[in-house]
C-alpha cells in the first residue's frame, strides 16, 4: 500500500507551487519540511482531496482520487489547524459524523478523547472549543479513524507536554507504522521513527 503522486501541477494566481511533481510514499512516517510558503499545507490538502490539482494523478494503492473520489476520501484523513465550519453542531455531533462517514470504532475514539481530556467537552458547541482543544479533537480523530493515509499539519502546535508525549507514542506503534502512510509537517523535530524526510 502506497501513496503515489504523478506529474502533479498546481498553482495559485500569485505563483506556481508544483510543476510535474512526483512522489511515492510507503507505510510509516515521512516528515515534510520547507519554508513558510513552500507548499507544505497545500500538498497535504491536495493529497487529502481538499484541493484539486490542475494536472496529474494521485493514487492511494489502486484508488485514483479523480476516478473514485468518495472511496479515496474514505481512506484518508487530513488533520489541519482549521476549525470546523459547523457552528451549529456540538462536539459530539461533529465526532459522530466522522464515525459514521468512516465506519469508525466509537469506543476507540472515546479512548483517544479521554487521553486528550476532551470527554467533558462533548456536549459543548464546537465553536466554544479553544484552538488547543480543536487540535486535540482532530488528533483524536486522526488516531482513531481506520484510514490508510494520515495527513497531519503541525501536530505539535498548541499541545502541552503530556499531549505531545502521548501523540508521539501513538504514532510510533508498530501496528500503525505497518498499515498507514503518515505524512506530517512540523517546524519542530518530530522525534518519531521516520521512514523519510521530504524537503520542499
Amino acid at each position: 500500500m502506497e501513496l503515489r503522486i504523478e506529474q502533479l501541477n498546481f498553482e495559485y494566481a500569485s505563483h506556481p507551487l508544483f510543476r510535474e511533481f512526483n512522489l511515492t510514499l510507503t507505510p510509516g512516517i515521512t516528515w515534510l519540511r520547507g519554508e513558510n510558503g513552500a507548499g507544505k499545507t497545500t500538498l497535504l490538502k491536495l493529497a487529502g482531496g481538499a484541493l484539486t490539482p490542475h494536472a496529474g494523478a494521485i493514487w492511494l494503492a489502486d484508488i485514483e482520487i479523480h476516478a473514485q473520489p468518495l472511496v479515496y476520501r474514505r481512506h484518508c484523513y487530513y488533520c489541519g489547524g482549521d476549525t470546523p465550519q459547523l457552528p451549529w453542531l456540538t462536539v459530539r455531533e461533529v465526532l459522530d459524523m466522522h464515525v459514521a462517514l468512516y465506519s469508525a470504532d466509537a469506543e476507540h475514539l472515546n479512548t483517544e478523547l479521554a487521553a486528550f481530556h476532551l470527554l467533558p467537552t462533548l456536549d459543548q458547541p464546537v465553536t466554544t472549543l479553544s484552538l488547543g482543544q480543536h487540535k486535540k479533537m482532530q488528533l483524536a480523530l486522526a488516531l482513531s479513524l481506520p484510514v490508510r493515509l494520515l495527513l497531519i499539519d503541525e501536530p505539535f502546535n498548541g499541545l502541552d507536554a503530556d499531549a505531545m508525549a502521548y501523540l508521539r507514542q501513538q504514532l510510533s506503534t508498530p501496528e500503525r507504522l505497518a498499515r498507514q502512510v503518515i505524512l506530517l509537517t512540523s517546524h519542530l523535530e518530530p522525534i518519531l521513527p521516520l521512514v523519510g524526510t521530504l524537503q520542499l
